[in-house]
């Protein structure tokens, strides 16, 4: 999987989150969660929100993300 995120690419990514889809707009190895700031590898990414274009590093993350919001 990091041969679609262009191998040896560090820094943080830019991506383009779609539903069910990314797509890495500058290469890098990691994004940040947006409600912790952790650093995300590009290869262990499994949550994020299309509609707010943020990643999240876990479902707790997510929660803590709509109790902020008060909406998905």
């Amino acid at each position: 999987m990091l041969g679609r995120y262009e191998r040896g690419a560090n820094g943080e990514a830019v991506v383009e989150y779609g539903d069910g889809t990314m797509r890495v707009i500058k290469p890098g190895s990691y994004v940040r969660c947006a409600v912790t700031g952790e650093a995300i590898p590009l290869d262990a990414l499994r949550y994020w929100s299309a509609v707010r274009q943020e990643a999240y590093a876990s479902p707790e993350a997510v929660m803590q993300r709509l109790k902020q919001t008060g909406r998905p």
